[in-house]
């Protein structure tokens, strides 16, 4: 099945509530006083080792914290949303109208979350985004009951502008998909490169997923910028930092990015990738007793190593768990629960971090350069950068 229910209680199936039609959601909860979690995440496809990341850092942190909710006990359900941007409301359906979350932690595909989005504002279920991100997630449609822990597509590139020309990078091509991740990165990154002073001289894309770059990889040669800046992930990504180095760019054309670039890729981006500077909220190797700490009790109870997506949903349960301990677990008291939320400081293993007034992460983004198959972090590129959060009204 695509599309699966698995109804826990702290590692136990609930006995009687999932075999019987007869036992009502309502009753359920109401007898019980537990609180329905429901994770709506891929766990199949593309992006199907995201999901179990973000899965795993969200019961983690909870379990770090007693494996309660502000004293209550958890129970778990999960939707595997499939990537399906087209099934997004009817997924998100399933865990708020049949399932009767509290809680709903979700997603990854930000056209998925575009579904979530739309349920959430209309039911008011608490939504908790540990990944997606989609602007107008905490712009345009932001809601009192939508917090994301993650990043806007923005963000990352925010931070890239004044380093590169701190380099003395003058004059960049920009390149990307032709999607709405690759159009919001790229708000990001010039917005930062023209106010220090660069000049952007030739935007370049492509359809997403396409990943035949050689034509525009000869447009930049032709060109001849001090640099080039651009928005990839997964494997397209590791395939343009193959082609860019085959084409003979590698060592003439400095290449920079936002961190998805050389997140998850650098095996199979293999010595090509050698040498390229990205802006991202988070690097595998930041020297913090904290991250060493977060990632010795990862790899020890995963058996693997965590990432930037393990972080995030280990943050958004720190989010979820610190809020629920404020209101001493009365998920039915919204307006306390999110003033507890907007007010949380999260220790995170990226560094510390608050919620910005539309709930996005106000957090650093570290410059990192790719040397011997590592992001190493050599510096913070921007101190406590928030999303501009243009047009969101809370209501």
């Amino acid at each position: 099945m695509t599309t699966r229910r698995l109804v826990l209680s702290r590692g136990a199936a609930l006995v009687g509530a999932a075999s019987t039609s007869l036992l009502l959601p309502e009753i359920v909860r109401a007898q019980s006083n537990r609180v329905r979690v429901g994770f709506m995440l891929p766990y199949t496809g593309t992006f199907a080792q995201l999901g179990v990341a973000i899965e795993n850092g969200v019961r983690m942190a909870i379990n770090e914290k007693g494996g309660k909710l502000g004293g209550r006990e958890i129970e778990w359900f999960k939707v595997d949303d499939e990537s399906e941007p087209s099934k997004g409301v009817e997924n998100a359906n399933r865990l708020v109208q049949r399932d009767k979350v509290d809680v709903l932690i979700g997603t990854v595909h930000s056209g998925v979350q575009m579904g979530i989005q739309r349920v959430a504002r209309e039911s008011g279920v608490l939504n908790l985004i540990p990944n997606a991100g989609v602007h107008a997630a905490t712009r345009a449609l932001c809601a009192p009951n939508v917090f994301r822990t993650s990043f806007s597509n923005s963000q990352p590139t925010r931070a890239l502008g004044k380093p590169m020309m701190d380099k003395g990078l003058k004059r960049t091509v920009w390149i990307t998909w032709k999607y709405a991740a690759g159009d919001e990165a790229f708000e990001g990154f010039k917005e930062s490169y023209t106010a220090a002073g660069g000049t952007i001289i030739k935007e370049l894309g492509l359809p997403f997923p396409n990943v035949e770059f050689q034509a525009l990889l000869t447009e930049i040669a032709s060109l001849r910028p001090d640099a080039v800046a651009c928005f990839f992930a997964g494997g397209g990504a590791a395939k343009f930092i193959r082609d860019y180095a085959a084409a003979g760019l590698k060592d003439r054309i400095p290449l920079w990015g936002s961190g998805f670039l050389t997140e998850g890729v650098l095996d199979a981006a293999g010595p090509a990738a050698e040498g390229i500077m990205t802006t991202m909220h988070y690097a595998d190797s930041l020297d913090t007793p904290r991250n060493r700490q977060f990632r010795n009790a990862y790899a020890t109870q995963f058996k693997m190593q965590p990432d930037v997506y393990s972080v995030q949903g280990y943050d958004t349960g720190l989010l979820l768990a610190q809020g629920m301990a404020a209101v001493k677990g009365d998920i039915a008291n919204k307006q306390a629960l999110y003033k507890s939320l907007e007010t949380q400081t999260i220790d995170s293993p990226r560094g510390k971090w608050t919620m910005s007034p539309s709930h996005n992460p106000v957090q650093d983004i570290y410059l990192r350069r790719v040397e011997n198959k590592d992001n190493k972090v050599i510096g913070i590129a921007a101190k406590a950068l928030a999303d501009s959060g243009a047009g969101c009204k809370m209501g």
